[in-house]
């Protein structure tokens, strides 16, 4: 199965710039590439902060962005999201039965789980026992199924000073949830910290976030303050199979030097 998760887009009315970088060029340029190169594609996940106050305009203009795609997508809250405009704005996205962004998709490579950790005025994530309840009944309901895991805020402390207080505040208890499902979880995919991060977890279960396609932090995990920069639009194409999954980042607009020769081996 191949899926591309784009994240952290922020998108805006258009023409306004957010932290130095137009987000609709920005997304714009994503999708092209990825309806040139990847049209075999048999899912997007944009995994958070689709637009950047959640306000009806720019998930009308995220709308008419994605209008080409020619394949599925599945659309996840961020901090910076509104759910009832994106309910409005997106009413055939799947919601759990309390009217979260929630939902599963079962796959040759197990079922994925698509989990909702946004909550109006906080910057950090929120799953309480009401979400829990879902997602309790969606891992039984893998039965002997691994699970890929896709949100918004890392369930995991990222060790990032900036994201100290805003990270996932459920006390650990997605992770453990998701460490008691015997068949095993194949990897968590994420958003939020606008960097590229991999790791593994305390409890053994591997993740990874993706590069936010607008703007981005400097790599500086120690500062509280980071600083802002722009850099080339971007997703990853997420290779999922029974032997496992790999996630490979794509960049948009870069410059080529040459061709690499074929390389016949051993």
């Amino acid at each position: 199965m191949k899926i591309i998760q784009l994240t952290d887009t922020h998108l805006m009315p258009s023409g306004i710039v957010v932290n130095g970088v137009d987000p609709e060029k920005q997304l714009r340029a994503a999708i092209a590439d990825i309806i040139e190169r990847h049209a075999d594609a048999d899912l997007l996940v944009m995994t958070g902060d689709l637009c950047n106050h959640g306000d009806p305009a720019a998930y009308a203009l995220l709308k008419d962005i994605l209008a080409p795609v020619p394949f599925p997508t599945r659309l996840m809250l961020g901090n910076h999201d509104d759910r009832p405009n994106f309910i409005d704005a997106f009413p055939g996205q799947p919601r759990d039965e309390n009217g979260f962004i929630q939902s599963f998709l079962d796959t040759d490579a197990g079922r994925l789980l698509f989990l909702d950790s946004h909550e109006a005025g906080v910057i950090g994530g929120i799953y309480g026992d009401d979400r829990m309840v879902w997602l309790d009944q969606a891992l039984e309901g893998a039965g002997d199924l691994p699970v890929t895991v896709f949100i918004h805020h890392p369930p995991m402390d990222t060790k990032i000073a900036h994201f100290e207080k805003i990270g996932m505040h459920d006390g650990g208890a997605v992770m453990k949830r998701l460490a008691r499902h015997a068949p095993g979880v194949r990897h968590i995919i994420f958003g939020h910290i606008h960097i590229p991060l991999s790791g593994t977890s305390a409890e053994g279960i591997a993740y990874s976030s993706g590069q936010a396609c607008a703007h981005r932090f400097i790599t500086d995990v120690d500062t509280p303050n980071p600083l802002w920069t722009g850099g080339n639009p971007c997703y990853r194409i997420i290779d999922l199979d029974n032997q496992g999954l790999r996630a490979y980042s794509a960049e948009v607009g870069e410059i080529a030097t040459d061709r690499a020769p074929i390389c016949e081996g051993p």
